[in-house]
């Protein structure tokens, strides 16, 4: 997999020490207000517990995909690192296998993440999509390697295999399914691509 490119929209020049304490102190609230009210918390009430203005939450972050790509931000570097770890994996099924596992946790960090990704992956623009780009390389790659060493069948489409795994975190998390219970979901629904 490439490393990521640099884009212009993910580069900030260095802010005053007050301006970078309140995109840290935005950026930690908005990541507890998410985790506990999903992707459609408040960003007034975020702005609120942070201690700062509305004004000042729109100026680090001008659309709610932009909180969210921030307050992501580490999780999507670790599945970055986990794609690049897989890709490296003898065996490209169970690699990819793991992918799907590990992608449909990932979607399950925050209510409404699921659609949020699938909506900001289909804007160009969006800070979120973006910065989610590198999961659509990963599940290029590992689906590529797994058609070539036989694990998958050749005609299983990326877009397929994105949609199924945000369709089964979705359910997952609506269900409010644990951990196992999502495995099993993943293993059922896998076995059509073999």
């Amino acid at each position: 997999m490439n490393e990521m490119s640099t884009d212009a929209a993910t580069v900030r020049r260095p802010l005053r020490a007050d301006a970078q304490r309140n995109y840290d102190k935005i950026v930690q609230v908005a990541t507890q207000a998410f985790a506990e009210n999903g992707t459609g918390a408040s960003l007034d009430d975020i702005a609120c517990r942070a201690g700062v203005g509305p004004g000042t939450l729109y100026r680090h972050f001008p659309t709610r995909d932009a909180l969210l790509a921030a307050a992501l931000h580490g999780a999507l570097t670790d599945l970055g690192d986990t794609a690049r770890r897989l890709i490296a994996e003898p065996d490209a099924g169970e690699a990819l296998d793991e992918w799907i596992l590990e992608l449909a946790r990932h979607l399950r960090t925050y209510g409404g993440l699921p659609e949020s990704i699938a909506i900001a992956l289909q804007d160009p623009n969006s800070p979120l999509g973006t910065k989610c780009q590198p999961m659509r390389t990963g599940t290029d790659t590992l689906l590529a390697r797994a058609k070539a060493a036989g694990a998958v069948r050749a005609d299983v489409q990326a877009s397929d295999l994105n949609a199924l795994i945000g369709s089964l975190a979705w359910a997952a998390e609506r269900r409010g399914d644990s951990d196992a219970a999502l495995q099993r979901l993943i293993r059922l629904a896998t076995m059509g691509l073999r």
